[in-house]
């Protein structure tokens, strides 16, 4: 006999989406790389976090890391191998600018545009994230995100890139995941630049929402027929128990990492009652802020990876709440509960909140502890399954009516992975970081299988 829990979702295949759907990977800039010091690349707050004693877990950077940065074409010849049509990837800000005035630094924008002509010439559909994470570290030491100037920088930085890449780039992120940059970074000071102040924190989270809001008509007036969308981190949240305390909790909770970021980009200003929860934290919103950030966008990019369980926690952190570690479940490496149905419960909710448009899962994926077996080959059963289960959900939202258009694994190759370095792997090509050598994982075959069918 089976029970609701144990029936399994019918397997995806192509077919379940529709022709033009959007197939791909994604990648970071200060991730994958490396040249750290080459061609006029400046420090960034993660070249500094990492030097600091401590800040990641094996000491390591992203000085080399995958050196995408000169085997970019070996690793886009195995993406369209693979059969993607489409890459999301991010430009670093150090190699365009100093952050001390200037110019922009032309050999730093000669090589996205030498990557973005690869892409295309592979067939594969360029999708720029305008930050990820990688503040040059002269902007951060006058006050970085939480001072308003760093707004006026990041869209000088976003003139210059997209009047070069413009002509042939016409699908734009301002940020990935605001909450990132802003909580993890600038709270818990578990990410660059290493602050632990609440306010600063919601300081850096209102000016981050507001260079999106104003860079959006600045990429349309240099590339008209430009697609602009943000990429947010979000899960799904649930009470840990019924009571009237988990409950309230998770709504505290839920106002702070979900409402925080989709009220105000959807003109609803930021919740009330978080406002009132944060009392002096709040940020300092000068007039016309919340109209620039309400302005209309393409799509909205969603970064799913597993859902969180809230308790109550009187006096533990500004909302009095606490996030468990999963218990009883399945999880990944990293301790990340693997959930495909809250992809779908998530996706939903959205829909149902916001009707935002068009929406594509920017990123989605799982940290295995991969090893290459006696064969020579990377059996990761588990990453398999995990993109088979999320793709059946996907595909099972899209036919409840969410306009999904797209979808992006995180990550094409092994990376830095921030503050746990090269310890976790993501990526659906292996990389073995002392000679560099690529190998297509099984989780990748089963990509390209996928991607092949007709």
């Amino acid at each position: 006999m089976t029970t609701p829990n144990s029936i399994q979702p019918l397997p995806p295949a192509r077919s379940d989406f529709a022709d033009d759907f959007l197939w791909g990977c994604a990648t970071s800039s200060y991730q994958i790389e490396g040249a750290g010091a080459v061609d006029g690349r400046v420090e960034s707050i993660w070249d500094r976090f990492a030097a600091t004693p401590g800040k990641v877990r094996d000491g390591s950077n992203g000085a080399v890391a995958c050196d995408h940065y000169h085997r970019w074409p070996q690793d886009f010849d195995i993406a369209r191998d693979m059969g993607l049509n489409a890459y999301r990837f991010s430009i670093a800000w150090p190699r365009i600018f100093s952050g001390s005035g200037g110019a922009p630094n032309q050999k730093g924008l000669d090589f996205y545009s030498r990557l973005v002509d690869g892409m295309l010439e592979r067939g594969l559909q360029p999708w720029a994230t305008l930050y990820h994470w990688d503040l040059p570290q002269a902007l951060q030491e006058r006050g970085g995100w939480a001072e308003r100037a760093t707004v006026e920088a990041y869209l000088a930085f976003v003139d210059a890139v997209t009047r070069r890449l413009g002509d042939r780039v016409k699908h734009w992120i301002t940020h990935n995941e605001p909450w990132c940059t802003a909580m993890i970074g600038n709270y818990e000071g578990l990410h660059a630049p290493g602050l632990t102040d609440f306010a600063t924190a919601l300081q850096v989270c209102h000016h981050v929402l507001l260079s999106h809001g104003k860079a959006v008509p600045l990429i349309r007036a240099n590339v008209p027929d430009a697609q602009v969308g943000i990429a947010l981190s979000l899960h799904p949240v649930r009470p840990a128990s019924d009571s009237a305390a988990d409950r309230a909790a998770t709504l505290r909770h839920d106002g702070l990492r979900y409402r925080w970021f989709l009220d105000p980009l959807h003109g609803r200003g930021y919740p009330q009652a978080t406002l009132e929860a944060v009392g002096a934290c709040a940020p300092r919103v000068e007039p016309g802020d919340m109209e620039a950030i309400a302005v209309a966008t393409d799509f909205l990019g969603v970064n799913y990876y597993f859902p969180e369980t809230i308790q109550d926690a009187p006096g533990e952190g500004p909302l009095h709440a606490r996030v468990l570690p999963p218990s009883g479940v399945e999880t990944t490496a990293l301790g990340w509960e693997v959930a495909p149905a809250g992809l779908a419960e998530l996706l939903v909710r959205i829909e149902h909140d916001y009707r935002p448009g068009p929406m594509y899962i920017t990123e989605n994926g799982a940290c295995y502890d991969d090893e290459v077996g006696p064969d020579g080959q990377v059996h990761d059963a588990g990453r398999t399954a995990y993109l088979q289960r999320h793709l059946a959900a996907l595909r099972d939202a899209i036919r409840g009516g969410v306009p999904v258009k797209g979808y992006f694994a995180w990550s094409l190759v092994d990376n830095f992975e921030w503050a746990e370095g090269y310890l976790r792997r993501f990526g659906l090509i292996h990389v073995d970081y002392d000679t560099q050598q690529r190998r297509l994982k099984d989780s990748g075959k089963w990509y390209r299988a996928f991607l092949r069918q007709q």
